[in-house]
């Protein structure tokens, strides 16, 4: 059963639907979120792609992203996607939000008006290997190092957004 995302305008209007991959191969303005989980030491909870996933397979990314559903609030579907990637709950807020478009390699560009939300948890992630290979804690640090030594290793939008988490939060 396909995908839809919900397209929007660039005030995050709600303009219609569309099949997702054909959202990332026409690239259409549409609505995402992103989450960056902390633990109680400050470390950032990394996800690697499941090296199964359409696109950017293997990356390093942050916690979770995705898309909410049709009549699906930001609140319900982070905590929905939150849960299905890595089977963990926490409170998340947002912080802020953005509008990106980043070419994912294979012809695929995203284009979203992405929303971002942090949270603060120490439950040990059980993830969905069908999404996620692998995690890792890491420090800011640490994290904006390795982009700068090796920015092949993570997912576009990541590099984008952490970034502005960095200018935001640090």
């Amino acid at each position: 059963m396909p995908e839809f995302v919900v397209l929007v305008d660039t005030q995050d209007n709600q303009i219609g639907l569309m099949e997702k991959q054909a959202a990332h191969v026409n690239p259409t303005l549409h609505r995402a979120f992103s989450i960056f989980v902390f633990n109680s030491k400050g470390e950032m909870l990394l996800q690697q792609r499941a090296l199964t996933k359409y696109h950017t397979p293997g990356l390093w990314t942050n916690t979770c992203c995705s898309h909410p559903r049709d009549g699906e609030t930001l609140e319900q579907a982070t905590k929905r996607r939150l849960m299905e990637e890595m089977g963990i709950e926490c409170d998340l807020k947002e912080v802020f939000s953005f509008i990106y478009k980043a070419d994912v390699m294979q012809g695929l560009i995203e284009h979203e008006f992405d929303h971002v939300f942090i949270g603060t948890t120490d439950a040990t992630p059980i993830i969905n290997r069908a999404e996620v290979e692998s995690y890792k804690y890491e420090t800011i640090e640490n994290i904006t190092k390795d982009i700068e030594k090796n920015p092949e290793n993570y997912t576009a939008w990541f590099k984008i957004a952490f970034q502005k988490l960095v200018e935001h939060r640090f």
